[in-house]
């Protein structure tokens, strides 16, 4: 049974945020997991530390308005969710997609929270995006599109107060757009951005982060089923940045991956995904998956996404979006012998997809741990540009993998003090609460 005041919180975050499903969902996910953590420590509940958690320190909104190619106005609507600072400044990236609602950005903002406390660095919870579609837009279209949303969310953010990074949407193209109009309204040139291009300030291994961060961490899971990613075979959601590294990272620890996806259907690849082909048509060539079914050989496409989860495989990562695995994709993964689930999206697994996985034994790794890497490499560029250095691919990279593996440790470790060994989702959230509430604690009721 949950802990009488994780129901007085939920019941007051559903009345006072209806429609938004989304952050009730993330919401749920935390509280229902952490009632040992209130047993343990009645003081968390003396303080109303969960009703003062699940209420954002701010939410922004606001008009962007911007003109097209063709003189036309067009308007959308911006937003910042600044959730909590008790850790160190407000991180978490921006989102561009037709999809972006309120609701959206609070269920973000609020798993950000855990996700940086995991990383063992000083950062706190944000996020931010608009429901602007940056596809088949024009350079300067975007350009314009970014400018108008960089003059509000200008007067919010700084290198010590919230540093915004990228997300779905908003790559290095936008950051840079985004940069060039903060850089032209501060008259600074700070770290208020990550995710930046490598000569104004990026990190070598930023594009990689979440992605090869995603690896390390399944790396661990496996190691405590006693197996190896050699001879595996892998299936990846998406074909972003998280999915082509991920997919890159595990067939060089001698995984294949089979199949891949994107908005419209997946490929299915029985030899293994060619990196180098899949990253020239999504990255270069910013085409549809199916482009890179038909310049292959012996490659299946199938229109829709869903089915991907029907593709046998041992180790699963979904890496596209939020809630794209339901529990009849778990189930099909159980059936077909998948021992293996790491989020490499945020949330991309419906609760009932969840309690089927652990239910038949399958190790999962939840996203706010398992996919942390970019955010935690998102820090090491911000450290990097404070000490006006350059670090090389390697170190970053061994900071990461240093990084994952003191993430797992904490989850593991916390599953452990809390009765339910191997429960990476109670271990996570345990963890990464308990070092907020003690945070929020010791700085008093602000």
């Amino acid at each position: 049974m949950p802990h009488p005041a994780v129901e007085q919180a939920m019941a007051g975050l559903i009345a006072r945020n209806p429609g938004e499903s989304e952050f009730h969902q993330a919401a749920h996910e935390v509280l229902d997991s952490i009632s040992p953590v209130l047993e343990k420590y009645p003081e968390f509940v003396t303080a109303r530390i969960l009703d003062r958690l699940i209420e954002p320190d701010r939410q922004i909104m606001f008009r962007v308005a911007w003109f097209d190619d063709a003189g036309v106005p067009q308007v959308n609507r911006g937003f910042r969710i600044q959730f909590n600072n008790v850790l160190g400044p407000y991180k978490g990236g921006l989102r561009f997609h037709p999809s972006v609602k309120l609701g959206t950005i609070k269920f973000l903002g609020f798993e950000q929270i855990f996700k940086n406390a995991l990383t063992g660095l000083p950062i706190g919870g944000a996020k931010g995006g608009s429901d602007f579609d940056p596809h088949g837009r024009s350079d300067n279209e975007v350009m314009r599109f970014c400018q108008s949303f960089m003059m509000e969310l200008f007067r919010h953010v700084g290198a010590d107060t919230d540093v915004p990074a990228g997300d779905i949407g908003v790559g290095e193209r936008e950051i840079g757009y985004l940069f060039g109009q903060y850089k032209r309204l501060a008259i600074a040139f700070t770290g208020v951005l990550t995710g930046k291009g490598l000569l104004w300030g990026g990190s070598l291994a930023r594009k990689q982060a979440t992605g090869y961060g995603l690896v390390y961490f399944a790396t661990r899971m496996l190691a405590a089923r006693r197996m190896e990613w050699h001879g595996l075979r892998v299936v990846v959601s998406g074909s972003g940045n998280v999915a082509i590294y991920a997919a890159e990272k595990a067939q060089r620890l001698g995984a294949r991956v089979v199949a891949m996806s994107d908005s419209g259907g997946y490929i299915y690849d029985p030899n293994g995904i060619d990196i180098g082909l899949m990253r020239s048509v999504k990255e270069d060539r910013r085409a549809r998956i199916s482009a890179y079914a038909a310049e292959r050989t012996g490659v299946e496409y199938h229109a829709g996404c869903t089915g991907i989860w029907s593709v046998p495989c041992d180790v699963a990562l979904p890496c596209a979006t939020q809630n794209e695995l339901d529990g009849d994709g778990a189930q099909a993964l159980i059936a077909n012998g998948c021992k293996v689930v790491a989020e490499g999206a945020n949330m991309p697994c419906t609760p009932e997809a969840v309690r089927a996985i652990q239910a038949a034994a399958l190790s999962f790794g939840p996203g706010k741990a398992a996919n942390a890497g970019g955010v935690a490499t998102s820090l090491l560029e911000m450290a990097q540009n404070s000490q006006r250095l350059q670090w090389t691919f390697d170190e970053v990279d061994n900071k990461l993998h240093s990084i994952m593996n003191g993430i797992y440790d904490q989850c593991a470790e916390a599953a452990d003090d809390f009765g339910e060994p191997g429960n990476l989702v109670l271990g996570a959230n345990a963890a990464g609460f308990v070092k907020v509430a003690r945070a929020m604690m010791a700085q008093g009721l602000v």
